[in-house]
């Protein structure tokens, strides 16, 4: 499940199989048997070695940090990022039952709950879902749980193994409708015109390309206008889907449908989607993608963000 913004781009094939991908999917699939305790435990552990390894990674998640929450100490900083660190392990190690695990085992672990009513019907959709650390599982929850049939975008993967791995997890339940990143927008605006929510996460930094300069916890950011375009094209709702990771698995929590979306400019429903977001990341910050350089484009004039990173 990715976002459509570059959806006319062209990507790589697939490269060729290779040992090293073949056996890392191999222990995913070992890794599906084991409790959940344990599947976390180890995510601690990696959590804390990509930590103390992946300096740039580091880096960028610190400098996001400091630019959101300005009033956090530094130890309160370097403590938040290492527990972000922890969560991106723990979540990538979920992958494994996710989408390897008996089917009674996967659903136990995720609960939808909230408007669920928003979801009904075929009114057309498109779900905003932040990037936090279990977006896949709220794809999954949703897929697994809901009776409609979802629509995702999808981009290559440049390992064929790992491609095929993961496109087959995240069609593992309900069957959805996957349009690949070069097929464009048209089949997309198709789908949500047909009833089948789409599940798009708009929060991140892709260039200036059908992009608008708004804050983001008070920093100006480049922010695609894939959410409030695919709405209007789409003549769809907006439902936020925000996913939770808690001890016994995910919380997948769906809220009401927005009211008066999209208006009539898009740098102002660009900006709302902003403003939104700041909430939901609030609630759990630790558990949204800090690794990513969100303040990469600036406006013009503006100096580099992530200066040495």
């Amino acid at each position: 499940m990715t976002e459509p913004e570059a959806v006319s781009a062209a990507s790589p094939a697939p490269a060729s199989p290779s040992l090293s991908s073949r056996l890392g999917i191999g222990f995913m699939r070992l890794l599906a048997r084991m409790p959940l305790s344990w599947v976390r435990a180890l995510g601690w552990v990696l959590g804390r070695v990509l930590h103390a390894v992946a300096g740039r990674r580091r880096r960028i998640a610190r400098a996001n940090w400091a630019a959101c929450f300005p009033d956090h100490s530094e130890a309160e900083r370097d403590a938040a990022v290492r527990r972000h660190f922890v969560y991106f392990a723990q979540a990538w190690l979920d992958r494994s039952w996710l989408w390897e695990a008996p089917e009674h085992v996967v659903r136990r672990r995720l609960t939808l709950k909230g408007d669920l009513s928003a979801l009904d019907g075929d009114t057309p959709t498109v779900i905003l879902a932040p990037h936090f650390v279990g977006l896949d599982a709220g794809g999954t929850a949703l897929a697994a749980k809901l009776p409609r049939r979802l629509c995702t975008v999808y981009a290559e993967q440049l390992n064929a193994d790992i491609d095929r791995w993961i496109m087959a997890g995240r069609q593992r339940f309900g069957q959805p409708h996957v349009v690949g990143k070069r097929q464009g927008l048209r089949p997309i605006v198709a789908a949500v015109r047909d009833g089948m929510p789409l599940y798009l996460l708009p929060d991140m930094d892709h260039g200036e390309r059908d992009a608008v300069f708004v804050p983001f916890f008070g920093v100006l950011a480049a922010t695609v206008t894939s959410l409030p375009r695919l709405a209007r094209l789409g003549r769809a709702q907006v439902v936020p889907v925000v996913t939770r990771m808690v001890p016994e698995g995910y919380e997948v929590t769906v809220h009401p449908a927005w009211v008066d979306y999209p208006s009539d400019s898009v740098e102002a429903d660009t900006a709302a989607m902003n403003r939104a977001l700041e909430g939901y990341i609030r609630t759990m910050p630790e558990q949204y993608y800090w690794v990513h350089k969100r303040f990469k484009t600036r406006p013009p004039g503006e100096p580099p963000f992530y200066v040495g990173v």
